[in-house]
């Protein structure tokens, strides 16, 4: 178990507070203009997938605990598990719902992602910040309509719904920030 400062945990550490495993998802340095700095951190509950907000004093100390990744390509769903592939050993590795939480919204077959792993249990995946998923289903495009960013639903092949400016149509490939569920481009081939 390492330790790291609170003012060095930027998003993607790994900390153990109170003997629960966390992500850092977000980060904020606030120096009041009265009394002490301090480290307001927005952290991913590695067991249950939760979101929680926590402070701490500028300066802390932290427990940081040896994550190990490792590649694992997901390979299909079956019943209530979803079953990833060791791309070293081929062995299969199944994984709940809860486990994977909100990864669940991106993820496609044969995707490659990063298993976090710790003293041999699996605490759930990494996934790219960015993925490439086709829309499926949403209204009609229209073209030349770019007043005030107007934007509508649209279902992505997973199942998930975003937002996408007007324009987009069905069949099209965007590429979408994993973190914040943002539509970010749309894919030209």
């Amino acid at each position: 178990m390492g330790v790291v400062m609170s003012n060095d945990a930027k998003p993607g550490t790994f900390l153990e507070v109170e003997s629960v495993l966390y992500q850092v998802v977000e980060y904020n340095h606030v120096n009041p203009g009265k009394g002490g700095a301090f480290v307001r951190l927005k952290l991913r509950n590695l067991r249950q997938g939760t979101l929680v907000e926590r402070t701490f004093n500028s300066g802390m100390k932290l427990n940081m605990p040896e994550v190990e990744e490792k590649k694992m390509q997901y390979s299909y769903q079956q019943g209530s598990e979803y079953i990833f592939m060791d791309q070293d050993t081929y062995e299969q590795h199944p994984l709940s719902k809860e486990t994977l939480g909100d990864a669940i919204k991106w993820l496609k077959e044969d995707m490659v992602v990063e298993m976090l792993m710790y003293n041999g249990e699996t605490m759930g995946i990494e996934m790219p910040p960015k993925v490439e998923l086709k829309i499926t289903q949403t209204m009609p495009g229209v073209r030349g309509n770019t007043v005030n960013n107007a934007s509508k639903d649209a279902t992505v092949e997973t199942g998930a719904v975003i937002q996408v400016p007007m324009f987009i149509e069905e069949g099209t490939v965007v590429r979408i920030d994993t973190r914040t569920g943002e539509y970010l481009e749309r894919v030209v081939s």
